[in-house]
């Protein structure tokens, strides 16, 4: 996360939309949310027991949760010991425990020096002051992701950690942790080294960075992230005590990871890694989701790669966007229907207009990504503001046969957070 300074919020308006194909619900702002950029970055997680319950979080410190699969939502400003300073994860683990993760904001240290965990028994209920893997001095630590293990219910974490954050010194580098957590995040294990190549400290396409790791059928542990070597793979098969001795180079990222789009404020093109373990035709595969400008500056496109061996071997990209418009399509972010195998993108998408009116798009595959459709879920356009922050990533969740995207919309200079509720069943009827 990059900093930006606290503002007064103005009060986003009412708008009425057209006809779509799916409802769309607007998320209430928490009546003691601050910040002037509140509502970027959303993370959104369905109860894999319960999916009428869903939790979402957004920047700063914002908290949200529904009881009825999304159509009505509560929401609330999170506190912690630590601070709370964005990059929220949130996930359910097996036994229906919330986990929100987010950068730290500790009066007692320093910004940024640690991602912490905080967690609550229920949706509703209030959560626990958090903990935290080993911070490293004044060392600056972001930008992380989670995964469950949904076979012995550990949590596995990556970050990136800055030797000294925007340094330009060429002593100062950028490089990949990993821990996890073996209790339901009350301990965590000592941070460790999982790139074996660095990055400087610029938080830009030479930064190694958007580090995700998921899960395979038999507990392997895969991560990937970006940097100057592009998309890179690491892979541990015992648990995160070992790994490769140096990460793979799987593909490369034209335009880097830092794009621009006009309009945007800045648009992080980080990879998104899940492994389908569905026990469908293609479990054990692994998805790779990225956005880059192959196709030129003013062609931003999402993309897929795939691997069925593990990671040694991975396919060539593959178009998720079905539009030949030559238009950016951003932000792209994807997950597995782990009941299903189905895979579903959401993306920002300016295929239907000449200037820089912006719609939201969902891609679905049901046949391992080789072949897609897509069709627009927000009701109305909008019109960006390169002056907002707008932060780095939307989000989706998927969950026997409940689709929840979740994005950040601007109207007038007014931010908002929206999802989409949408169902398998009701996509059949599309395609």
């Amino acid at each position: 996360m990059r900093f930006f300074l606290f503002g007064i919020f103005f009060s986003a308006l009412v708008f009425s939309f057209g006809q779509s194909n799916f409802e769309t619900v607007r998320l209430p702002l928490p009546k003691k949310a601050n910040y002037k950029f509140s509502q970027v970055e959303p993370s959104i997680a369905i109860d894999p027991n319960n999916t009428n319950h869903i939790a979402a979080g957004s920047v700063l410190s914002d908290y949200y949760y529904s009881l009825n699969g999304g159509e009505k939502w509560k929401s609330k400003t999170l506190k912690s010991k630590f601070g709370v300073f964005g990059d929220p994860v949130l996930m359910f683990d097996n036994k229906s425990r919330l986990y929100y993760f987010h950068l730290a904001n500790y009066s007692k240290s320093s910004m940024l020096d640690r991602i912490v965990c905080q967690s609550a028994r229920k949706l509703s209920k209030r959560f626990n002051n958090g903990t935290s893997p080993s911070p490293n001095g004044l060392k600056v630590q972001d930008k992380h992701w989670t995964v469950l293990n949904r076979e012995n219910n550990e949590i596995y974490m990556t970050w990136t950690q800055f030797d000294a954050y925007k340094s330009n010194d060429i002593e100062d580098s950028s490089i990949i942790l990993f821990s996890k957590s073996c209790n339901q995040g009350k301990s965590w294990s000592q941070p460790i080294r999982i790139s074996r190549f660095g990055g400087d400290c610029l938080d830009s396409d030479n930064t190694v960075e958007g580090a995700i790791p998921a899960v395979g059928p038999n507990g392997e542990i895969y991560v990937v992230w970006t940097g100057p070597k592009g998309l890179v793979f690491q892979k541990s098969i015992d648990g995160g005590n070992t790994w490769l001795n140096e990460e793979l180079q799987i593909i490369k990222q034209y335009g880097g990871w830092d794009l621009t789009i006009p309009g945007i404020f800045r648009s992080n093109g980080f990879p998104i890694v899940k492994c389908d373990l569905s026990h469908g035709p293609n479990r054990g595969t692994i998805y790779i989701n990225f956005c880059d400008q192959k196709n030129g500056v003013e062609d931003t496109d999402s993309w897929l790669i795939k691997s069925k061996d593990g990671g040694q071997t991975w396919s060539k990209r593959l178009k998720v966007n079905q539009d030949n418009s030559g238009k950016h399509q951003f932000f792209s972010w994807f997950t597995i229907d782990q009941s299903s195998g189905y895979l579903y993108f959401v993306y920002y998408d300016r295929r239907n207009y000449s200037n820089l009116e912006t719609d939201v798009y969902l891609s679905v595959s049901r046949d391992g990504g080789n072949t897609f459709f897509d069709t627009r879920i927000s009701k109305k356009s909008f019109l960006p503001d390169s002056n907002l922050f707008f932060g780095d990533y939307i989000n989706i969740d998927a969950v026997s046969g409940v689709i929840r995207p979740i994005w950040t919309r601007v109207d007038e200079g007014h931010i908002s957070l929206w999802i989409a509720l949408i169902e398998e069943k009701d996509l059949l009827n599309i395609h």
